[in-house]
């Protein structure tokens, strides 16, 4: 079997019915990975494992939920609203894509990947942060309804303003860089009282070009004064109708804004817990994220507040400094380089390597690098062979079905190098392999030496 969904004693939180559950729960994934390989009689086996599946599952979610009530887990309440969307939400979605496909392969290796995913990141998140091995990622996030709401609203705005119909692709953006983004933060207050509400909005520098600058007839295709000026103002006027509908906040008036740039914007976003963390695409217009974070004041030299004596100062420094960055970037000509491995030491290893003369991000998972891919497409992949759930075979099938990643030199990372081994990987014809016990220098000069023929 290809793919092999392994129980690791890292999942185990320390709580014996729970950690049982979560074993059972991953040897029933692995054995609909097994039949869906095997094709035996694959759509009743897949209808009934599927069914066996969610039953375990609602049974574990109701148990882990007695658990916590048992204990007095004060996080009960926000876990069980991540079952809750899992179940009433995500489940339902998968299964009626399964019953409309007919248990196509298509759609069982979405179910499963979906489904794998979801328990790994869950496992070892919010189930670790019941015993306090860890701190749950997303504490503040506005309740569930709530957010919904706010989801559909923004929506709606983006609709209303530029007529674009949007997505939100992810509730949990986690800060990460898409293409070139301009940073844009707002302080909202209330004389009456000391808490602020904060707000980030970062937008695809095509986004701006495609809305508020053909709006403008901006023929230049790049950003300037004018352009930077009127997004302001529009995102003040998108960013306050978002507070009407919100009724702790929507007296509140605009105290502080500040163009930011992507390291102070990252500062601020591992520094905060936002309550609001979107991410949407605009149907090819570009990446929007909306971020909400409160009641917190920002540390001193984030970023220079805006007032009307210094605006015109302001954005032409913000300009500048954006000029000078890309001047810099441009001399330096370092390439993007995506690691992709679901092991932590050698992700950060290969990055301590490489980031002197390369930009480097990192990716845990195949499903990962497609997402960090489509947000910043990097101009070589190192990509781990041999890892669970979506290995790096798949994964380069999916790159190579999408005809906009099908051109990015993959280089599948191994740490065996037998005969057959090496024939599957050449067999997929990437840009090549490297074996992860060569020594760094080694390793370093084989990345070199590709950048340097592609010149």
């Amino acid at each position: 079997m290809d793919t092999c969904f392994e129980w690791r004693e890292e999942y185990n939180i320390g709580v014996d019915t729970i950690d049982r559950e979560h074993e059972r729960l991953f040897k029933i994934i692995n054995k609909l990975y097994r039949f869906r390989e095997e094709q035996k009689d694959s759509q009743w086996t897949c209808q009934e494992g599927v069914k066996f599946f969610k039953g375990h599952t609602m049974k574990h979610f109701a148990d882990e939920e007695e658990y916590m009530a048992s204990i007095g887990y004060e996080g009960l309440e926000r876990h069980r609203r991540i079952h809750n969307n899992f179940r009433e939400n995500t489940l339902p979605a998968l299964e009626l894509e399964l019953e409309r496909c007919g248990y196509s392969p298509d759609s069982v290796e979405h179910f499963l990947g979906v489904c794998t995913g979801w328990l790994i990141g869950h496992t070892l998140t919010e189930d670790q942060a019941i015993t306090g091995k860890g701190t749950s990622v997303w504490k503040d996030l506005l309740p569930g309804e709530e957010l919904a709401s706010v989801k559909k609203i923004i929506v709606r705005l983006i609709f209303d303003m530029f007529r674009l119909e949007s997505q939100v692709i992810s509730d949990t953006y986690g800060g990460e860089k898409f293409g070139k983004g301009v940073y844009y933060r707002l302080v909202y207050g209330n004389n009456k009282v000391k808490k602020m509400q904060e707000i980030i909005l970062v937008f695809e520098e095509k986004l701006l070009l495609n809305t508020v600058g053909r709006a403008m007839g901006l023929l230049s295709g790049k950003l300037d004064n004018m352009l930077i000026n009127a997004a302001r103002y529009t995102a003040q006027q998108f960013a306050g109708r978002v507070m009407e509908y919100l009724p702790d906040v929507k007296t509140y008036e605009l105290k502080e804004e500040n163009l930011l740039t992507y390291e102070q914007f990252q500062r601020v976003f591992k520094r905060e817990k936002p309550q609001i963390s979107l991410l949407l695409n605009t149907g090819g217009a570009g990446y929007f994220a909306y971020v909400a974070i409160a009641p917190h004041l920002l540390e001193k030299g984030v970023g220079t507040p805006i007032e009307a004596e210094n605006a015109l100062t302001e954005v032409e420094r913000y300009l500048a400094t954006r000029a000078q960055q890309a001047a810099q970037e441009e001399r330096e000509h370092k390439k993007k380089v995506l690691v992709v491995d679901d092991s932590m030491t050698i992700r950060h290893s290969i990055k301590q390597l490489l980031e002197p003369e390369y930009e480097v991000a990192q990716a845990e998972s195949g499903v990962a690098a497609i997402r960090t891919i489509t947000l910043n497409r990097p101009d070589l992949v190192l990509l781990d062979y041999e890892m669970p759930v979506v290995d790096g075979k798949q994964t380069l099938e999916m790159l190579r079905f999408d005809k906009s990643f099908a051109s990015i030199p993959v280089i599948f990372l191994t740490g065996r190098d037998d005969p057959e081994l090496v024939r599957d990987l050449l067999s997929m014809k990437p840009a090549g392999y490297l074996l992860k016990y060569l020594k760094p220098d080694q390793i370093k000069g084989k990345i070199d030496a590709f950048f340097a023929k592609q010149k």
